[in-house]
């Protein structure tokens, strides 16, 4: 069974989420309704206010399937907004777990939620078998504006429909031992050429400590750092055509820089969330972690030992002059087509995610990286400065780093069979301090494979 995509993390009051579930498709276009992988065409006619106003008056059960702790709290607020619908929160478990029953129910045609939690990286995989409600009738498309940018590109189809509501995001940076740093005299790297010759330097000097980890089990930060370089892996198009392009000029550049630090032993590549790890961190064998917006509150309950040594910093950069970053995480609500009361659905999608109350409580209770532009220029939210990060506004430093995210990087409809096939491949080769550049190639063969047998005709390398 292929493991999470990116794995999940609890601790006591920071418990959140930083995953999403490796997903399976089965036979995706002969599901599809239409035989469509971009979802149904065009827009429905907009719903009048009149109905909506007259939906949220009628007493009405949802049932939302949901892993996120004690949102519980975010749910009320809706509910004591509209009095008259009652939402279910049902926790059906994560990642592989969450996203198996959920279409396990589409298809059977019963026992489906009325929303569901879905990762940006998953919305693809349910709009492939068009399982997704258009919420752009009831209004969706209004909310555009209050959204970082590349979060709608997430979750919005190409003629204008809206597959989710963004909720959370995960823009990469780069958290770094300041002590380590100053022990031996190695600046903050800017670009990766000073990255790589900070890791020479560090494991020269001292060979129990690495500049970084670069997990051979983590296919997500892998994406993260194509979507930085400005791979563009996958395309989709309405017509069940797929382009597959994970061996193109950018990824190799990316395979030969990273295997070329496995091989020189000057990078580590230890599987990442297991307890070895986690002893790394607190022990300095890590002088930096590549993660995303939601790895500092993960790591100031993860490695108290080193609290007041750690600091923040944008990913070190391909083009100095033309600052950009990935993202890693993040997470969507989505109604599915099959409710039978689309509208209290709908709005209540919305409202989980655009009110402001709602929004901050997830920021401050869940301690979820805010999608809204609002919370992220509030300074109440921005001038934290916890004393793990030296009194750093390391939410500031990723607010930052989150205009940054192009907008135009897309997922596959398979992404169980993505993050699979990298594993056995390319993170294969980094364990095993051999050609990634060639595993490339082996990547891209079993995935240009897997979708020919699912029905797509398939364009790339």
């Amino acid at each position: 069974m292929p493991r999470s995509f990116v794995p999940t993390s609890a601790t006591s009051r920071r418990r959140f989420l930083a995953a999403t579930g490796a997903l399976s498709l089965s036979a995706a276009l002969t599901a599809c309704s239409g035989g469509d992988p971009g979802g149904s065409s065009g827009s429905a006619e907009p719903v009048g206010q009149a109905d909506i106003d007259k939906a949220m008056r009628t007493p009405t059960h949802l049932t939302f399937w949901t892993w996120v702790p004690d949102i519980q709290q975010e749910v009320a607020l809706f509910e004591k907004k509209y009095p008259a619908i009652k939402v279910k929160v049902v926790n059906a478990g994560q990642g592989v777990t969450h996203y198996t029953k959920l279409r396990t129910a589409l298809k059977a045609g019963s026992g489906a939620p009325d929303l569901a939690q879905i990762e940006y990286q998953a919305v693809p995989t349910f709009t492939v078998t068009d399982s997704l409600l258009d919420l752009s009738p009831y209004g969706a498309s209004a909310l555009k504006e209050k959204f970082v940018d590349w979060t709608w590109g997430q979750v919005s189809g190409p003629d204008g429909e809206v597959w989710a509501i963004p909720q959370d995001t995960g823009p990469m940076g780069m958290l770094y031992r300041k002590d380590i740093f100053d022990r031996h005299g190695i600046d903050v790297p800017t670009t990766w050429d000073e990255f790589a010759e900070a890791a020479r330097k560090l494991h020269k000097a001292d060979p129990g400590v690495y500049l970084t980890n670069l997990a051979a089990n983590e296919p997500a930060a892998w994406h993260g750092l194509l979507w930085q370089a400005g791979a563009k892996p996958y395309a989709t198009s309405r017509k069940s055509t797929l382009t597959i392009d994970v061996d193109d000029t950018v990824s190799r550049k990316l395979a030969d820089y990273w295997g070329g630090l496995a091989k020189e032993g000057v990078i580590s590549t230890d599987p990442d969330f297991v307890d070895a790890w986690y002893a790394g961190f607190n022990k300095g064998k890590y002088a930096t972690w590549l993660t995303a917006a939601w790895g500092p509150a993960f790591l100031s309950g993860s490695a108290k030992s080193t609290a007041g040594n750690w600091r923040a910093a944008p990913l070190p950069q391909w083009d100095a002059a033309k600052p950009a970053s990935g993202n890693w995480g993040g997470s969507t609500t989505a109604a599915m087509r099959s409710t039978k009361n689309p509208i209290a659905a709908a709005q209540f999608a919305q409202f989980l995610n655009s009110d402001p109350a709602c929004a901050r409580m997830f920021a401050t209770e869940q301690f979820f990286f805010p999608a809204t532009k609002s919370l992220l220029t509030d300074p109440d939210f921005t001038g934290e400065a916890p004393a793990f990060y030296g009194g750093q506004k390391v939410n500031q430093v990723f607010a930052d780093i989150g205009e940054t995210v192009s907008p135009s990087f897309q997922w596959p409809p398979f992404l169980d069979q993505a993050a699979t096939d990298w594993t056995e491949t390319v993170g294969k080769s980094l364990a095993d301090r051999s050609d990634t550049v060639t595993a490339l190639g082996q990547w891209q063969s079993r995935l240009t494979t897997y979708a020919k047998k699912q029905g797509f005709t398939v364009k790339g390398a």
